[in-house]
């Protein structure tokens, strides 16, 4: 979604974006970022930097553009996708909206990835993925 809504933000009126990665050029320097070279590529080589930076959405947020709302959802023990990678991207985004849409974190401090997370806190992110799609799309 954040490649997606960086290089077209004005086709979308509202994103929900879960546990991304959305800064390609420092994932593999976090603890479970190797695992992820495989798939994406590694900046240590010429080319796939080039690829890389090429789609990375962090360094896509143009100051002054009219972004959609956005919600991000993270989870503080996430050990596949480090939170920080919503948390960055988040206060990015609202410092170079334009736009009054909101951009959104949500930060549930008892689930990591998604897998083991309680019934409970899959039924309050699906209530607040549900309220903001609503809120969002019916202006």
């Amino acid at each position: 979604m954040g490649a997606a809504f960086t290089q077209r933000p004005e086709l979308f009126r509202a994103v929900v974006s879960f546990v991304g990665i959305y800064d390609m050029l420092r994932v593999e320097l976090d603890p479970n970022g190797a695992f992820n070279v495989t798939e994406f590529g590694t900046v240590k080589d010429p080319e796939q930097f080039k690829a890389l930076y090429a789609y990375s959405p962090y360094h896509h947020v143009k100051e002054g553009t009219a972004y959609p709302a956005i919600l991000f959802l993270t989870g503080d023990n996430d050990h596949r996708v480090n939170p920080m990678e919503s948390r960055k991207m988040t206060a990015l985004l609202q410092a170079a909206n334009s736009s009054d849409h909101p951009i959104l974190l949500r930060t549930t401090s008892s689930a990591g990835h998604g897998i083991g997370t309680a019934l409970d806190e899959r039924i309050e992110q699906g209530a607040d993925f549900f309220s903001f799609s609503v809120r969002s799309v019916g202006d």
